[in-house]
């Protein structure tokens, strides 16, 4: 038995998802989706209980939360930053934004701030080679970075 349990709102959204398929799995990242919006993170509680509810085993699970970076392995901030250093983000900057916000938030890859406001990942290719460097707050893009705007998005955020 796992404490984490869905509400019930968000079990007929994982209901909803399962429909969309002629078999339970296929829902997984849905699920998982949901599972972190409403706990903040994927802990082995909620893989259990989206394990149990799509007919799969937790180790199934647990493959898809450590492929995609998406999910969250452990409590984030609220304002999670996410900065890209992959080829096209490097080559425009992407390294020293990433220090930038290291050194503003005092933090290093994959720590939280001690007042839970902030956490800082860095991330490989988001998909904006085209308009790096970039970083994202939570779901928000900022793209065609330089270190005042950077600085003005954090500024925002606090």
């Amino acid at each position: 038995m796992t404490n984490f349990r869905f509400t019930q709102e968000n079990l007929n959204r994982i209901e909803n998802e399962i429909k969309k398929y002629p078999v339970k799995q296929p829902a997984v990242m849905a699920a998982l989706w949901i599972a972190q919006e409403q706990n903040g993170w994927i802990s082995g509680e909620v893989m259990q209980e989206i394990a149990s509810i799509l007919d799969m085993t937790t180790e199934d699970v647990l493959g898809i939360v450590t492929f995609y970076t998406m999910y969250h392995q452990k409590p984030m901030g609220r304002y999670h930053i996410q900065v890209c250093t992959n080829v096209s983000c490097m080559l425009r900057g992407g390294y020293e934004i990433f220090d930038q916000v290291k050194q503003k938030l005092n933090i290093r890859n994959m720590q939280v701030t001690e007042d839970k406001i902030f956490s800082l990942e860095e991330v490989e290719c988001m998909g904006s080679c085209g308009t790096a460097p970039m970083i994202a707050v939570n779901e928000d893009y900022y793209e065609n970075l330089d270190k005042d705007k950077v600085d003005k998005i954090i500024a925002g955020l606090m």
